[in-house]
């Protein structure tokens, strides 16, 4: 079988691991084990990889030096585009990979096995699943972090999945970070299209309207552009039509992610659940470079058009906390891409002041 990951270089070129946590006795006399002064996740990445499978077969060790690098202690994936567990006809488990036929066996083994491998053994995953090889949403936390409790749909229902797998919800002791992969607003007037974004965003907007009891992290690919800044080229974006159809209300014409009745709907989520881009509060001016998260082929009328459609999103209460907020690819041939046409995405908070304090 074809080998997609490096072993272990034993030179020592590879990341050394993680020095063994140092222990105290309690007043009791207990051992306690202290893993890290980090309480809670401080350094997050998302990333819409385009098929997790195929980044694994083709373009992992790259990925996996970036991810060493960065060292993010929760990483959201979107579109793994994986089927959930269940044999043809059968209930779907949208929380477990397909392994019920010879290829999806082995389609999982590949995953497992880089997912098993340094440094992603250090982590956990769960997964939000389709019935097929669509959409779908992984979240891999550091075992040192693990969540109080995980869901898989803006309801916080045990066991319910959203439909394709698009949300997962994680509650941290202070804060919740909700991974989601919004469906694409499409070009029609139709129930897969405009109808099914509406209600996607009415969702959201109650999710985050009734969440203000404790701080959100909402990350992942949001499919829209909130302003002009956003994408490479406005105008170009917001005249777009597939096959000349012109929707009969003004504000869905354009490009899926860029019509003005999105970017109003996001809007108003931002505003209703007190919630700021994280990237735009620290990158007041356009970035052609490296300003954009997702890019067009490179051949075709798209080349050199990009937008920005994956955010970290976070309540107005964290932003002093906001030390970094990246875009990591750049350049028309998607240098940093790591064969998906969307570039990951990277959040760093400080610690907390109670941290600090000692009082958490």
């Amino acid at each position: 079988m074809k080998r997609y990951f490096q072993p272990v270089e034993k030179n020592g070129s590879a990341k050394k691991p993680t020095p063994s946590p140092s222990k105290k006795n309690d007043e009791n006399g207990e051992t306690l084990v202290e893993e890290d002064t980090k309480k809670e996740p401080l350094k997050f990445l998302t990333w819409n990889a385009n098929s997790f499978l195929l980044r694994i077969k083709n373009d992992f060790p790259d990925f996996t030096k970036f991810v060493s690098e960065f060292d993010p202690d929760v990483i959201s994936i979107q579109e793994v585009r994986m089927p959930a567990a269940g044999s043809k006809g059968a209930t779907k488990n949208p929380a477990e990979l397909k392994d019920d036929t010879s290829s999806s066996r082995e389609e999982k083994q590949i995953i497992m096995r880089a997912l098993s491998s340094p440094p992603f053994n250090n982590y956990r995953v769960w997964w939000s699943l389709s019935d097929s090889k669509y959409a779908g949403t992984a979240l891999i936390v550091k075992k040192c972090f693990q969540p109080k409790s995980v869901f898989f749909n803006l309801d916080k229902k045990a066991s319910k999945h959203e439909t394709d797998g698009r949300v997962i919800l994680a509650e941290f002791e202070t804060f919740r970070v909700l991974n989601t992969y919004a469906p694409n607003n499409g070009w029609k007037e139709e129930e897969n299209s405009f109808i099914r974004r509406r209600k996607w965003d009415k969702r959201i907007l109650e999710f985050v309207s009734q969440s203000s009891d404790k701080a959100l992290i909402w990350c992942g690919d949001l499919n829209v552009s909130h302003e002009e800044i956003d994408v490479s080229h406005p105008e170009f974006f917001s005249t777009a039509k597939q096959n000349n159809y012109v929707p009969p209300n003004k504000e869905d014409c354009g490009q899926p992610g860029f019509t003005l009745s999105e970017r109003k709907r996001f809007a108003n989520i931002l505003k209703e659940g007190k919630l700021i881009d994280a990237y735009r509060f620290l990158h007041k001016e356009k970035d052609m470079e490296q300003g954009f998260s997702w890019s067009g082929n490179p051949i075709g009328k798209y080349r050199g058009k990009r937008m920005r459609i994956d955010y970290f999103i976070v309540s107005e209460k964290l932003k002093d906390r906001i030390l970094a907020c990246e875009m990591h690819g750049k350049g028309i041939e998607l240098q940093g891409f790591y064969g998906s046409d969307h570039c990951p995405v990277t959040l760093v908070l400080s610690e907390s002041s109670s941290i600090n304090s000692g009082e958490s």
